[in-house]
């Protein structure tokens, strides 16, 4: 087997994370936003989004690289929620910082979370690792959350 069809469901997942992270920071139209907010407590500064946010694309282009290329039944239904979740993903940052519906943001985001979640069950019942690999995207999330509505409450 050669080195291409061997990782290509990852290399073409991670791509494809990678994209939608990509188009998530274009359809944001920055961060500004972010240093004009009143910020809770344990807030990073705004450089710290753009690393983690790739760090976890490449995770979770990974995990959906292992599940698409396993052999298990289920996999397309768990790639079809994998992709809903990054379609909710993408369209955050548009709420939050282009259109600044922080209180929309919140409920979004806590879509994301449940989204993301839901993934993380399917994930884990074809791929352990592919599901691992999950949870670091899942806390973040739910770190995003609890700073979300620190947003709406303290602004």
């Amino acid at each position: 087997m050669t080195f291409w069809n061997k990782y290509k469901p990852i290399i073409l997942q991670v791509a494809l994370a990678l994209a939608a992270g990509g188009l998530a920071a274009l359809l944001s139209g920055g961060q500004e936003l972010y240093q004009e907010l009143v910020k809770p407590p344990l807030s990073p500064p705004g450089w710290v989004f753009p690393v983690v946010w790739t760090v976890l694309y490449v995770l979770m282009g990974v995990a959906a690289g292992l599940v698409a290329g396993s052999r298990d039944i289920h996999r397309d239904k768990a790639l079809t929620r994998y992709y809903i979740q990054l379609a909710i993903n993408v369209l955050w940052p548009m709420l939050f910082f282009r259109f600044e519906l922080l209180t929309v943001a919140a409920v979004w985001l806590a879509l994301l979370v449940v989204a993301v979640y839901v993934t993380w069950q399917w994930f884990r019942c074809i791929s352990v690792p592919a599901g691992r690999l999950l949870i670091p995207y899942l806390l973040w999330c739910l770190f995003a959350l609890y700073l979300n509505i620190g947003f709406v409450v303290l602004n």
